[in-house]
């Protein structure tokens, strides 16, 4: 669980830095102070009053210094000498021990935990993704390095300041009076101590209601992302509605508790301060009409009263502002504890390690010995799977739905571990290898390729960007990108919109063939990369990994039994286990599930998945 500590300890690598600037910071709230207490000395002198012993011990050392002779110019003198190093002297200096700083540092912290919740958006399991949305995650890291960010110059600049400064008055009007000190005492801590226990209760509200905008920034993103269903649909008007309720019911939250708490929480704290302040001006006007108390002290007990009971609103507004801000900075912390995935590389490195560089070769000899798995550990999805690949192999995994087959190659890249078993390469159990590394030596072409905003050429390089242009020509020849590219104007220098929006299916699955293949990898795997395309488009891409065929290790994970028909071996998996292996002809002559699905297909009425 998140405590405050966790919050303080977001700055804890400038904390030196930070000692010095919130040092620096009280030290000139501390030095405010000496403007109202000289003002009402220089009272005292023009009116032929006695200053202060701390103030007749400044004026004989000055005297003897300089070997002036005491009197009223020599008082005023020394007076206005501190008044000019308290506010004039200080103005060029006090920016730049305290703005600068607490800036500086928050700025810091935001650029450092800006990286740290990248690292931890690539290191978590997948999982996490399956719950969590892309609007959802971006929300709540914004959020708390955002709140990070303007909290720290307000509590660092302003709020411990003004304690200190508070403290100081305390100080002083404890030596000039010490019944208005003690209330001042009794006072501030009533008032302080009855906020804060009123704002921890508010918290509690502001946590649940940012769960709730969470909720409601996540739908808004899944309806950018979905847009084009939603219009196709016609649901525009429907998730209208819902959206509009959803950020009714968090305004009616906001707005008529959580906003009215906090109103009536400032008309308590502004009622009591005026009270306390005009009861100080009662009993100082009393003390000064009876003669126990000079008139300078009373303009000094009363600018002190006035500046330490108007330091308690802002005080009050920097606790609020902390207290609507808490409850995300709290869950930005508990998203950077969430735990990363067993499959996490390591990202210490200043930068991957060039393919060159990569220590591992593969042939290609891919085994599954005796691998079980289950993302419910009750409900195991692969049970007892034994299949060995050789290298330059061509296998095909067929299959209803939820056979096991996108799950079986979701081991191979190791984003699971097996519950039991071992999957080994060249005869070497995967876990232990550098998981960075070992990927860099697989390639995958999804059923859905991520293409990012940026050209051609920006994607087809993601996985090798020390490809040469050549290379590059290439792989785009052998996946037949070439033949959408010579069409575009700007070639391989075309701009493809965000997530691709402006490239068709077909293309999208040629260019990620092309960057597969620019990783020049030991194992290649399709993953129904021809399932959701029309048959032309099909049919390029079919060309194209017939082309790849006997290159490499390949493994086709078929949506289409007529891609897989040139396969040296097809694995046919039933409910988590391997049901039939063969190639297309044995498996037709066996009469068994591919048999069935192959004739479903053929006649048109079923899709294996």
């Amino acid at each position: 669980m998140t405590k405050f500590r966790d919050l303080v300890s977001y700055y804890r690598r400038y904390w030196l830095v930070a000692a010095f600037s919130i040092a620096a910071s009280c030290a000139f709230e501390i030095l405010d102070l000496v403007l109202p207490y000289a003002i009402g000395q220089i009272l005292n002198v023009l009116s032929g009053l006695q200053v202060d012993g701390i103030t007749q011990h400044l004026i004989a050392a000055v005297a003897e210094l300089t070997g002036l002779t005491a009197g009223k110019p020599l008082d005023l003198g020394v007076l206005m000498g501190l008044i000019f190093w308290a506010t004039v002297a200080r103005a060029p200096v006090q920016p730049w021990l305290g703005l600068w700083f607490h800036w500086d540092i928050a700025l810091r912290t935001r650029r450092d935990y800006s990286q740290k919740a990248l690292a931890k958006i690539l290191t978590l399991p997948l999982e996490f993704y399956e719950e969590n949305n892309a609007g959802r995650i971006a929300g709540r890291i914004a959020r708390g390095v955002g709140n990070h960010t303007w909290t720290y110059p307000e509590i660092a600049g302003q709020l411990i300041p003004k304690l200190c400064r508070m403290l100081g008055i305390f100080a002083i009007v404890w030596l000039i009076e010490w019944r208005i000190a003690v209330l001042f005492m009794v006072s501030f801590i009533f008032i302080l101590g009855f906020s804060l226990k009123s704002l921890a209760e508010l918290i509690k509200r502001e946590e649940l209601i940012d769960r709730h905008i969470e909720n409601t920034e996540s739908r808004t993103s899944e309806i950018v992302t979905n847009i084009k269903t939603v219009k196709a649909f016609a649901r525009e008007a429907t998730e209208l509605k819902r959206q509009r309720q959803r950020i009714e019911r968090e305004f009616t939250v906001i707005d008529g508790r959580i906003n009215m708490s906090y109103t009536v929480l400032t008309m308590w704290q502004t009622t009591v301060i005026q009270v306390c302040l005009f009861a100080v001006l009662g009993f100082t006007l009393l003390e000064t009409v009876s003669g126990a108390m000079s008139l300078g002290h009373f303009i000094t007990t009363f600018s002190f009263a006035s500046m330490a009971y108007s330091e308690l609103r802002p005080i009050a507004n920097l606790a609020e502002m902390f207290a609507r801000r808490y409850a995300s900075m709290v869950r930005f912390h508990e998203f950077m504890r969430y735990p990363s995935g067993s499959d996490a590389v390591d990202l210490t490195p200043a930068s991957p390690k060039p393919l060159a560089l990569t220590p591992y070769k593969f042939t290609g000899k891919v085994e599954f010995s005796g691998v079980t798995f289950g993302y419910d550990s009750s409900r195991p999805v692969l049970q007892d799977i034994n299949l060995l690949i050789e290298p330059y192999q061509t296998v095909a995994l067929v299959g209803r739905s939820g056979s096991g087959k996108s799950t079986l190659v979701k081991l191979l890249f190791r984003y699971f571990e097996p519950d039991g078993g071992k999957i080994l390469i060249d005869g070497e159990d995967i876990q232990p290898l550098d998981v960075a590394c070992y990927r860099r030596r697989l390639a995958i072409v999804h059923q859905e390729v991520d293409i990012f905003n940026g050209t051609l050429l920006d994607n087809l390089k993601y996985g090798n960007p020390n490809a040469s242009f050549e290379q590059v020509q290439e792989a785009c020849r052998i996946a037949r990108a070439d033949e959408f590219i010579r069409q575009l104007d700007k070639g391989l220098h075309t701009a493809v919109g965000e997530r691709g929006v402006r490239l068709s299916g077909g293309q999208k699955q040629r260019l990620g063939i092309a960057r597969a293949l620019l990783v020049e990898p030991d194992v290649l795997v399709f993953d129904e990369a021809t399932s959701s395309l029309d048959y032309e488009s099909e049919r390029s891409i079919q060309l194209a990994m017939n082309s790849i065929l006997g290159t490499r290790t390949t493994i086709i994970i078929a949506h289409r039994l007529s891609t897989v028909r040139e396969a040296d071996k097809i694995v046919v998996l039933d409910r988590g286990r391997i049901a039939e292996v063969g190639s297309h002809e044995e498996l037709l002559r066996h009469k068994g599930i591919y048999y069935r699905l192959h004739a479903l297909q053929e006649t048109g009425s079923f899709a294996a998945g």
